[in-house]
């Protein structure tokens, strides 16, 4: 009884729902407010129109009832309604079409666009690159909200934006007209950032673009909004929207980190150190299938355990990470470092006792 009585009071109490919100959000870029500014102009006209049909009912069902000895009138046509009854709503559709082709048309407009970010979907990730700088990297899950997953209850409640944090985020400029180019490695995903007014599919074998002008600095959240499989919850979206002169920082920082990666490419590698690697890569792009314990969910994903490619021949275990299997999917968008160290941790963790990998070993299978 108790408990009913203190769910009844929290269903009174309003400020429960302080931050439940059933409009739409206004956003941050000029396409999101033109969105909102729609969906209000139709909500009101909408109201209107509401206001004028049901009062006219109200009002009549009240003025002419039986009671009163109300007589219906008689008659089979009238011109003069049909012409109101189609005129009025013509008027109204075309008053509303107008600013909705306007908005329509500004969102497929991506002929102002200053730079470009290319967005491709995998299982269960994203890959963000940007041609012009020259910079590529995977966003994945953050590892707190993956160890969260399979945690206590108040775990996940204590976790940093559980579900919704990435361990790379993707970095834009304020004030920039940016070109989405959204598409996708295996099956059908969706990028959308509610606050940017973008939410467009990506389809393997296309591109779709979208475009965003965002006017505030700080960070946004989204999510995978297409049910891609198994894991379609937990590839969610970051994005940092930094000054120019930040930005300009991060690309120098990001590029200096990717000729490290390539040099570090070249030198042979201990076994701890890819082991060491092998296992934070391992987390973020293998564990969703073969089971951080390595025990994979068989027959779909098997497990790494005692597994014939993992204590086999190097070459067979590269092959197979590089061009994919079955439901496996293509993994040479990792570098050759990540690749190196992810097989030689499978190689040796869960008991197995495969050999060393070295970045060298993958990049001559390439």
């Amino acid at each position: 009884m108790k408990k009913l009585v203190v769910a009844f009071g929290l269903l009174l109490n309003f400020n429960a729902f302080a931050e439940y919100g059933v409009n739409m959000t206004e956003g941050v870029t000029s396409v999101s407010r033109d969105i909102y500014g729609l969906h209000m102009m139709v909500f009101w006209v909408s109201v209107a129109i509401a206001i004028v049909v049901f009062g006219a009912m109200f009002y009549s069902l009240y003025a002419h009832r039986q009671s009163k000895g109300a007589v219906a009138a008689n008659f089979h046509e009238s011109t003069k309604a049909e012409l109101v009854w189609t005129v009025v709503p013509i008027i109204i559709l075309i008053g509303m079409a107008v600013p909705a082709s306007k908005v329509l048309i500004d969102l497929e407009d991506t002929t102002k666009a200053e730079m470009s970010i290319k967005i491709t979907g995998h299982q269960w990730k994203w890959q963000y690159d940007y041609p012009k700088e020259g910079i590529s990297f995977i966003s994945n899950l953050s590892q707190d909200s993956r160890d969260a997953v399979n945690g206590t209850d108040a775990g996940r409640e204590n976790a940093d934006n559980y579900l919704l944090n990435v361990d790379k985020r993707l970095v834009l400029p304020v004030d920039t007209s940016i070109r989405f180019l959204i598409t996708s490695n295996d099956v059908i995903h969706n990028w959308w950032v509610r606050d940017f007014g973008v939410k467009q599919d990506a389809n393997p074998g296309f591109i779709n673009d979208a475009w965003a002008k965002i006017d505030k600095i700080g960070t946004y959240r989204g999510q995978c909004a297409e049910l891609c499989g198994k894991d379609h919850g937990f590839m969610p979206i970051v994005v940092d929207v930094v000054s120019k002169a930040d930005y300009k920082k991060w690309v120098v920082k990001q590029q200096a980190a990717k000729a490290a990666v390539v040099a570090s490419a070249t030198k042979t590698w201990s076994k701890a150190d890819l082991m060491a690697k092998g296992e934070t890569v391992y987390n973020a792009n293998c564990a969703a299938c073969h089971q951080k314990t390595g025990l994979g969910l068989p027959p779909v994903f098997p497990a790494m355990k005692g597994s014939k490619i993992a204590n086999g021949p190097v070459a067979d275990h590269i092959n197979i990470v590089l061009h994919g299997k079955g439901a496996m999917p293509v993994f040479k968008i990792l570098n050759d470092v990540d690749l190196a160290a992810v097989m030689t941790y499978e190689r040796n963790a869960f008991g197995n006792t495969g050999s060393v990998v070295q970045p060298s070993d993958v990049k001559s299978a390439r």
